[in-house]
């Protein structure tokens, strides 16, 4: 969940995996789909888009500044899971660095977390526990900024989540996408050692551009995304990767901030305007410049159909959808 979204194993384990807590392809070996939602998102909104989904991914509990504790899901979070039971899919919880206050992940809390094993285990615990008794099929792991010495860390997280929760559950984890191995590792992602604890890994193949950290471009280039791929798959099967895609877009003003739009929210900004928006094959994305000189890039439907003949001309287990509710409704 950037915005807000592991590996080789042996060829036995990887099939036990996706036997068991893996959401499995269907019959006609269509990719698995997760979608990711707001604990805020309405059950309608879930069951709009139900049948394309095998996964529900709800963003979720946060840790705490110190890093010590998780906090307790709200009631419109844990409602989330039976909605994604009713509609037959399976539940993930969220846990994430992401800090209201901030803004933003936060590096300090996630770090004091994961240098920490008395934080670890009654974090870990404490998941185990809400997974237990709230009837969620998962967690799915967002720590995001994690220095590169809590590698290791994020790694032990994964194996206690897994050894305090029923073999049925899983575990997924979000990784920001990068085009080497060396750069994984610098931001905190040991990938040979987290395929071997967590169930997925979810490539957040998005944010390679945006308003407060780069000029106006695509927010999830195909050409990047193809090389992050290519690196990942050296340590992690790829029938244990998905594949992150952007349902979103941003803003890049002339003067001032741009900030996060939906898909409807682009649309509605060129219709306005009057000006035409142009679709850009080689990126897979839309861009337009309004009359006051603001870009747009976003990515709507039309992005999600190349992103996912992607996926399966790779062979990933999946795609992972950021997120339901901003995007378009999925096909």
């Amino acid at each position: 969940m950037t915005r807000h979204r592991s590996l080789p194993l042996a060829a036995a384990l990887t099939a036990a995996l996706l036997t068991t807590a893996l959401p499995t392809a269907s019959a006609a070996d269509e990719p698995a789909v997760t979608g990711f939602a707001l604990g805020s998102a309405s059950d309608r909104l879930v069951g709009r888009e139900a049948h394309a989904l095998t996964t529900l991914t709800v963003a979720g509990v946060s840790i705490t500044a110190d890093g010590r504790r998780v906090l307790r899901p709200d009631a419109g979070t844990r409602r989330l899971a039976g909605t994604a039971e009713r509609r037959g899919l399976r539940g993930e919880l969220i846990i994430s660095n992401y800090s209201n206050r901030l803004g933003d992940f936060d590096r300090r809390a996630v770090s004091r977390l994961l240098g920490s094993r008395a934080n670890i285990e009654r974090v870990a615990r404490r998941l185990a526990g809400f997974v237990a008794a709230q009837g969620w099929d998962g967690v799915n792991v967002d720590l995001e900024l994690v220095p590169r010495h809590r590698g290791g860390g994020l790694v032990r997280l994964v194996q206690r989540l897994q050894a305090l929760m029923p073999e049925e559950k899983s575990v997924s984890i979000d990784v920001s996408a990068s085009t080497s191995l060396a750069a994984y590792r610098a931001h905190g992602y040991r990938l040979s050692a987290l395929a071997d604890a967590a169930d997925v890994i979810v490539l957040m193949a998005y944010d390679f551009h945006g308003p407060t950290w780069s000029g106006p471009g695509p927010v999830g280039p195909l050409r990047w995304q193809r090389q992050a791929v290519r690196a990942a798959r050296q340590a992690v099967p790829a029938a244990q990767l998905d594949l992150g895609v952007a349902g979103y877009g941003y803003t890049w003003p002339r003067r001032g901030t741009g900030r996060t739009v939906t898909v409807a929210g682009a649309r509605t900004l060129v219709r306005r305007d009057g000006t035409r928006a142009v679709w850009h094959p080689a990126y897979g994305e839309w861009s337009a410049r309004l009359s006051n000189g603001t870009v747009l890039w976003w990515s709507d439907r039309r992005s999600w159909r190349v992103r996912a003949r992607l996926a399966d001309d790779l062979g990933l287990h999946g795609l992972a959808l950021w997120r339901l509710g901003s995007a378009d409704p999925l096909p």
